[in-house]
C-alpha cells in the first residue's frame, strides 16, 4: 500500500479526528484548532509512522497528546453548565433524566475504557466502527464497552435516587 498524499489523508480522516477531539474538548472551536494542529504535527512526524497501527489511530494519538498539552497550558476553567449536550441520539435519550452537572460527574467517575468510549459516542457522535478504529479495537468491542458503561451509569443513578 503506497503512502497517500497528505491532502487525501486529511480528506479521509479530518472528520474522525475532529469528532474525537470534540468528544474530549466539548468545544467546536478548540476541536477545530486542535484538528488543524494534529495534521500539522502529522506532516512533521510522518516519517515516524511505522504502519503498526491504523493511520486513524496514529492521528488520534497525536490529537490526544495535543489536547493533553493544551490542558497543561490552560488549566480547566470550563463551566459545566455552559457545555452543550447533544440531545438527538438514542444514547442521550437513555440518559436524558440526568442534569448536566450530574451527568458529567457520573461520566467522569466511570473507569476507563468506559469513560472514553462513552464520551466518543455521545459527545463525539462517532460510530462504533469509528470508536473501535480510533482506540485500536474492534467495532464489537466498542459496542459492548459502551453498553456496559451505560449500564454502570444506570445502576449508579438508580442507586442514588
Amino acid at each position: 500500500m503506497g503512502l497517500q498524499s497528505m491532502d487525501e489523508i486529511y480528506q479521509q480522516y479530518a472528520q474522525t479526528v475532529y469528532k474525537y477531539l470534540l468528544s474530549r474538548t466539548r468545544s467546536e472551536d478548540l476541536a477545530e484548532e486542535l484538528t488543524q494542529e494534529t495534521f500539522c504535527q502529522a506532516i512533521r512526524s510522518i516519517d515516524r509512522f511505522d504502519g503498526k497501527c491504523k493511520l486513524s489511530t496514529w492521528l488520534c494519538a497525536i490529537a490526544k497528546n495535543l489536547h493533553l498539552a493544551y490542558l497543561r497550558k490552560h488549566p480547566a476553567m470550563e463551566d459545566v453548565d455552559e457545555v452543550e449536550i447533544p440531545v438527538d441520539s438514542a444514547e442521550d435519550a437513555a440518559l436524558d433524566n440526568l442534569g448536566k452537572v450530574q451527568l458529567f460527574q457520573k461520566l467522569h467517575s466511570l473507569e476507563e475504557p468506559y469513560r472514553e468510549v462513552t464520551y466518543l459516542r455521545i459527545f463525539g457522535e462517532l460510530s462504533f466502527a469509528e470508536i473501535g478504529e480510533v482506540l485500536g479495537k474492534t467495532e464489537n468491542w466498542a459496542r459492548v464497552t459502551f453498553y456496559r458503561g451505560k449500564e454502570k451509569l444506570r445502576k449508579e443513578m438508580s442507586g442514588n435516587e
